[in-house]
């Protein structure tokens, strides 16, 4: 491959990636959740396989809150729906595209997804609060 080619994938990457992060992010808006996220959000929660495991994940992690009336599988559920509504596809994040994530690979392996996340990233805290 050459240099611009290399440039045009990560062109079209950084595209998909916006594309997702504005469909989560309208997604929140519209149901009145005061989140918002970022690329490096959304790499961080690339290791978990699963866009509705994602969202619990992140629910679980700085929402908690949220937990006292609502289940993370309703919340998810829901947050999926109109995400998908406005970007229905699932773009693939690669580890390259987020420095602060490359030292997973060096890291122990963990049990669970939930061990994973809380040991190796930091997720953004709520906008705005």
């Amino acid at each position: 491959m050459n240099p611009s080619q290399f440039d045009a994938r990560d062109s079209t990457h950084d595209a998909e990636v916006e594309a997702q992060l504005c469909a989560y992010n309208s997604a929140f808006d519209e149901l009145g959740l005061r989140f918002r996220w970022d690329a490096r959000t959304l790499a961080s929660l690339a290791m978990i396989d699963d866009e509705e495991a994602q969202i619990a994940a992140y629910i679980e992690a700085h929402h908690p809150h949220l937990l006292k009336a609502y289940s993370a599988g309703f919340l998810s559920q829901a947050i999926l729906e109109k995400k998908k509504a406005r970007y229905p596809a699932c773009v693939s994040m690669r580890v390259e595209s987020a420095p602060h994530v490359t030292q997973a690979a060096h890291q122990p392996q963990m049990s669970s997804w939930r061990e994973r996340l809380s040991y190796e990233v930091e997720l953004p805290a709520l906008v705005g609060v």
